[in-house]
């Protein structure tokens, strides 16, 4: 049975992105690893992150603008084929995976725990990481699951 090496980060909507980033960065000691459009990556290690504060608009959906607060958690697998292990026990458990995403250095997979709240799992290909940049899609495609 495949199962995750640690929990990788926390996903966290946020009504002020310049507040939240100074209190993460400035309270808390974390480093900008990477910005978005409407959101900011940051890190206590080299790669990666372990908090991504995504700033909630007008222009964002109904749903999310009344959910500040935690988006969701974020599971690290150690190998790919991990991923795509977990992936298919999620599935033999009945589970829906609602959507996945991809960059150039990795991939993950959404779906909800019984009352609703969002989980993903995810590998992330660190040597990709540092090469950069984010744009694309990770090269490997998970087998039976659909974007």
């Amino acid at each position: 049975m495949a199962k995750p090496m640690q929990l990788g980060h926390t996903n966290i909507r946020v009504s002020n992105l310049a507040r939240s980033e100074a209190f993460y960065t400035e309270a808390i000691g974390l480093g900008v690893v990477s910005r978005r459009e409407n959101g900011v990556n940051l890190s206590a290690r080299e790669h990666s992150q372990e908090i991504v504060l995504r700033e909630i608009t007008s222009n964002d959906r109904e749903q999310d603008i009344k959910s500040v607060g935690s988006n969701h958690l974020a599971w690290e697998m150690a190998t790919f084929d991990d991923l795509q292990e977990i992936c298919d026990q999620i599935v033999s458990q009945g589970i829906e995976l609602k959507w996945t995403r991809s960059n150039s250095y990795s991939v993950g997979v959404y779906f909800n725990d019984p009352d609703g709240n969002s989980n993903e799992v995810y590998f992330e290909d660190i040597e990709a990481f540092r090469r950069r940049p984010e744009d694309g899609e990770y090269p490997r495609k998970l087998v039976g699951v659909s974007s």
